[in-house]
């Protein structure tokens, strides 16, 4: 059964085209809002709209959304490294590639699905397709991350992890030499206006904190460790990119493709390095995931001086 949904345009989509304004709004792919346009099921003040229309700031817009999909976890990727297991979490190095969870958005292998081929068992709370997460990495992201496996350990991690509690490190290379070296940025995050799959540094964003420091400088790049203070969806990568220095291998924001060809990167160089959590039986535990293979070979030819 479809959803009938209805819109009034803000000012901030004046000018932009419905489709794109649709994704953002009902957080659908772009192809799948243009695919629901061709059908004849997007309106603009009550007549039917192409998709490649332009909205203006007060216009009613109404979308006839087909019934969800449901998302199952999705196997068959890459083997996933456990870096610590009992009866109530379980630690992995999450492999570039891997989702967290499955969503409608993204097609292939997540790690709900990797636990499951290994016979792991995850909480059962939450939303059907994230039972047992309880933060996310992105997928072209590798490193440390925690799933819940009892329903105790769940609340207390996500609730752990609301209030800022964890220890997360990461470690990035990025182009350029970040001036000053270590420092602080403070900057509100939201999705970007034109790319609905993007976020931006924007007024009226998400309060978002990253302190990083200067590990190593190399010709034309440098190695950063990285402590993130909000965990916001791509924080690091917006972060950094808006300081001018993206990290590098990632091109959706701003990274150097030809860089990301001589280092053989089809990813950000980015890893979950560290992550420390009070565990459900009061310890604090924490873990460390080394660099694997694509990273330390790219890093390897940095220091090489690639650049040059």
């Amino acid at each position: 059964m479809s959803e009938h949904r209805i819109y009034l345009i803000h000012e901030q989509f004046d000018g932009e085209r419905v489709d794109a304004v649709l994704a953002r709004l009902t957080g659908l792919s772009r192809s799948a809002i243009a695919k629901i346009a061709d059908a004849g099921e997007v309106a603009i003040d009550g007549r039917v709209a192409a998709k490649s229309d332009h909205v203006t700031d007060g216009q009613v817009v109404e979308v006839n959304l087909p019934e969800p999909k449901k998302v199952e976890p999705i196997g068959g990727g890459p083997k996933l490294p456990i870096l610590y297991e009992d009866a109530d979490v379980v630690v992995i190095d999450k492999p570039a590639g891997l989702a967290a969870h499955p969503s409608l958005n993204f097609e292939g292998p997540d790690v709900l699905g990797a636990l499951r081929e290994a016979g792991i068992p995850v909480a059962k709370s939450g939303p059907p397709e994230r039972h047992g997460i309880v933060h996310r990495l992105d997928v072209g992201t590798s490193g440390c991350m925690v799933v819940a496996k009892s329903e105790r350990a769940y609340a207390l991690l996500k609730r752990e992890f609301h209030d800022r509690i964890p220890r997360k490190i990461y470690h990035a290379v990025v182009q350029g030499h970040p001036d000053p070296l270590s420092g602080t940025i403070d900057a509100p995050i939201k999705r970007d206006r034109r790319h609905q799959w993007k976020m931006a540094v924007r007024e009226g964003g998400r309060h978002s904190v990253t302190h990083y420091d200067t590990l190593e400088a190399m010709a034309g790049g440098t190695l950063l460790e990285v402590h993130l203070e909000t965990g916001r969806t791509h924080q690091i990568r917006v972060h950094m990119a808006a300081l001018n220095h993206p990290c590098v291998g990632d091109e959706t924001y701003g990274a150097d493709p030809h860089l990301s060809s001589a280092l053989g990167l089809n990813r950000q160089w980015l890893h979950a390095k560290t992550l420390g959590f009070e565990h459900p039986d009061g310890s604090w535990k924490e873990f460390s995931a080394p660099y694997p293979e694509d990273l330390l070979r790219a890093l390897s030819l940095m220091r090489d001086g690639v650049f040059k």
